[in-house]
């Protein structure tokens, strides 16, 4: 659905040139929501700006549903946003305008007959929850009653592709979590492909189902939410997992002379069996667990044990390789 090549975007204020991303190629599949995260500065809002050419790459390619968006020109580039909607951290409605004509302004800039418009606002206010509240002003709306007119209009023209500019950084939590159900299900509906950017992993593990991490200007990592949760492999990674995860230092574990430490992770409906137990009890080892937690990413349960495995070598050898046999993720860290 959206292939970017190459992309790279540098500004010059004189002899000074600042790079605010650098050669960035990622393929977001149909269907996708797909995050981008990383610090401020990292070069993620100039990024997803991007992709409907609100800002011109520099050097690269954009391609969205098989077209090269940055071999269109004027006229026919104005065509091809249309199918792209988009949506902000600051809102950006019109405020002399009510709801109704916040979501209708791109379906009178399309000239759609008016019938049609107000057939069009009306689902798209039910969608989003705001049916009773068409007749207000943006400033009688909550911040979050005010992103979904936001996401109402952007999806006026029925996009292929919603972006998400910090979307919820600006709203509290409850809020955050109400705004991303809301995505989540527009997904799903509509089949809409979703490329969000945010500073926080809680929006990643939220809603996402793959993502790239952004430093410098430059994507670090990017794979499925689940294996770049549980298996960072940059730092940058690491610190914004350690945003919403229990991190474990091995270390904590260096004076425990009986057994093996061993990490083991859950990743589905094993998560809720007892898998560790029933491995244990067919050898004579024993278990002690030292840290532990259970949790969701977007519709799949995830666990993560740190045990300590006490008996003989062939007893928790025998425990290890059960474990593994049955499609766990076994790592001896102490």
């Amino acid at each position: 659905m959206i292939q970017l090549e190459g992309i790279s975007k540098r500004y010059k204020n004189g002899k000074l040139v600042t790079t605010a991303v650098d050669d960035v190629s990622l393929t977001i599949n149909k269907g996708d929501i797909f995050g981008i995260i990383g610090h401020s500065g990292a070069g993620k809002s100039t990024l997803i700006r991007c992709v409907n050419l609100l800002e011109r790459p520099t050097e690269g390619r954009v391609i969205v549903g098989g077209t090269d968006l940055t071999a269109l020109k004027s006229g026919m580039l104005q065509d091809a946003r249309k199918r792209i909607g988009m949506i902000f951290q600051h809102f950006n409605l019109l405020t002399t305008a009510t709801v109704r004509a916040n979501v209708a302004f791109p379906l009178e800039l399309a000239k759609m007959p008016r019938a049609q418009i107000r057939t069009r606002v009306d689902e798209l206010l039910k969608l989003v929850g705001l049916s009773e509240h068409g007749d207000k002003y943006p400033a009688q709306l909550s911040g979050g009653q005010k992103q979904r007119v936001g996401i109402a209009r952007a999806l006026a023209n029925n996009p292929h592709v919603l972006l998400c500019d910090e979307a919820t950084s600006a709203l509290d939590p409850q809020t955050t979590s109400s705004i991303l159900s809301l995505l989540l299900d527009i997904n799903r509906q509509l089949g809409i492909t979703i490329l969000l950017i945010t500073h926080e992993m809680n929006v990643i593990r939220s809603i996402c189902n793959r993502v790239a991490v952004m430093d410098r200007g430059r994507v670090v990592e990017t794979g499925d939410v689940l294996d770049v949760f549980l298996k960072p492999q940059t730092q940058v990674t690491k610190d914004f997992v350690a945003q919403v995860a229990d991190t474990i230092d091995p270390g904590h574990f260096d004076d425990r002379p009986e057994g093996i430490v061993v990490r083991v992770h859950f990743i589905g409906e094993v998560t809720y069996e007892p898998i560790l137990y029933e491995e244990v009890k067919k050898t004579g080892a024993t278990f002690a667990i030292l840290q532990g937690t259970v949790s969701r990413m977007k519709d799949t349960p995830y666990g993560q044990l740190v045990v300590e495995l006490r008996g003989s070598a062939a007893d928790t050898g025998s425990v290890l390789e059960g474990l593994r046999k049955r499609g766990l993720d076994v790592e001896v860290i102490g």
